[in-house]
């Protein structure tokens, strides 16, 4: 009974924490306890633990943390990618522990002992292309290609030098602060990875998240098969019908079989749990960057033109506002008009209504086939770049 409610609090605790850091700043979780706990797991457990320690170690055991904080955060490490290698090979080490056993079964092939071993080993390997690949790095003997390439739109990005490396910054690159290197294309600095997404992974990092969501689909499957054929192995339904006494309908038949299952394979049921939630969040991602990759965008970009829209947006109302200030200024000074009424003026049209719409014009989305093959043939990887710089030289 105790594993049953440890399963519950398991899978409930794990939705909750799911849910506050994903969706915890949502207007619609404003003033709840789930937008609490978002603050409290991303910046208030941080700031209690600095607060203690400094408390009972003073400056140097809060220095010590700030020292921590720098190196997990602005240097390049390895703890994210040694907490993803232990994370797949812990959770294939419990599976096959746990439920090799029952392989083959009713419902599964002896096939899928090394199907499994295989979706891990090639998931293995799209983490390391990802993690070891270069992502685009921009260095003075190929950014006069990469400008090329990459042409200025001169709305979010103008010809201009990276003031790091001293080199003109080609369009659509970034200096990331992390790995101290302008990356063509650049995407987001990826802790998992220990490295940038950019012009030449960005391929690899989609491979890897699609792979990883099918691995957590298979398994997730594949462990409720294994409890499927365990259900009709040893004949449950049949022994509670036929030996206790219950209706033979699902109504009446599932919270035996609830109840046998979270008390005989409690393990395998917080894998499928772990591995669909996972999934959840995986296919969240892909499609995040696959919309991106069709689009032609970057999650950069994506920033940049929020950032661009929400100024001009304010410019075009500061403009308006200034033009209907001085309509009613100079309507004042004219001839006197009769009052208007309070109904036509409740019901009058606001100025700001006439601001200018602000417009994302991309220049550089040309279609999703063409976009496509801007990711998976990367405009560096072809001969005629490798042509361009032969010229230049």
């Amino acid at each position: 009974m105790a594993s049953q409610w440890v399963l519950i609090c398991h899978g409930l605790a794990t939705l909750l924490v799911t849910v506050s850091i994903l969706c915890g700043q949502w207007p619609i979780f404003r003033g709840t306890p789930i937008e609490r706990l978002h603050y409290f797991i991303t910046f208030g457990a941080y700031d209690c633990l600095l607060r203690c320690v400094e408390a009972v170690f003073g400056d140097r055991g809060a220095n010590f943390i700030f020292s921590i904080e720098h190196f997990c955060c602005n240097r390049p490490n390895p703890v994210l990618q040694i907490i993803y290698l232990a994370i797949i090979g812990g959770t294939y080490y419990l599976i096959a522990k746990s439920s090799f056993s029952y392989i083959p079964g009713y419902y599964l092939s002896e096939v899928h002992r090394y199907t499994s071993l295989l979706g891990v080993g090639v998931g293995v390997v799209l983490f390391l292309l990802t993690s070891f690949s270069d992502p685009g790095t921009v260095k003075v003997e190929n950014v006069s290609e990469y400008i090329s390439a990459y042409p200025y739109d001169n709305i979010i990005y103008k010809e201009k030098e990276c003031s790091t490396c001293k080199i003109p910054k080609p369009a659509r690159s970034k200096h990331c602060s992390v790995c101290d290197r302008c990356v063509a294309r650049f995407d987001h600095h990826c802790g998992w990875m220990n490295n940038c997404i950019g012009e030449r992974n960005t391929r690899y990092f989609l491979a890897f998240l699609l792979w990883h969501f099918l691995l957590c689909v298979y398994g997730t499957i594949g462990l409720g098969l294994i409890l499927a054929g365990r259900l009709k192995e040893l004949r449950v339904v049949y022994i509670l019908t036929a030996y206790y006494g219950v209706e033979n309908s699902f109504r009446d038949l599932a919270p035996h079989i609830a109840q046998w299952l979270l008390g005989s394979y409690n393990t395998q049921l917080l894998l499928m749990v772990f591995l669909a939630i996972v999934s959840l969040l995986l296919v969240g991602f892909f499609g995040y960057h696959a919309h991106l990759c069709l689009t032609n965008m970057t999650t950069n970009e994506t920033f940049k033109w929020q950032d661009f829209i929400s100024l001009q947006k304010k410019l075009n109302e500061a403009r308006t506002s200034a033009a209907a200030l001085k309509a009613s200024v100079s309507g004042l000074s004219s001839e006197s008009k009769p009052p208007e009424s309070k109904c036509k003026a409740f019901f009058r049209r606001s100025p700001l209504e006439d601001a200018e719409v602000v417009v994302k014009k991309n220049m550089y989305d040309k279609g999703f086939l063409w976009n496509l093959c801007q990711v998976v043939f990367p405009p560096s990887t072809r001969p005629s770049f490798a042509r361009r710089k032969s010229k230049s030289r």
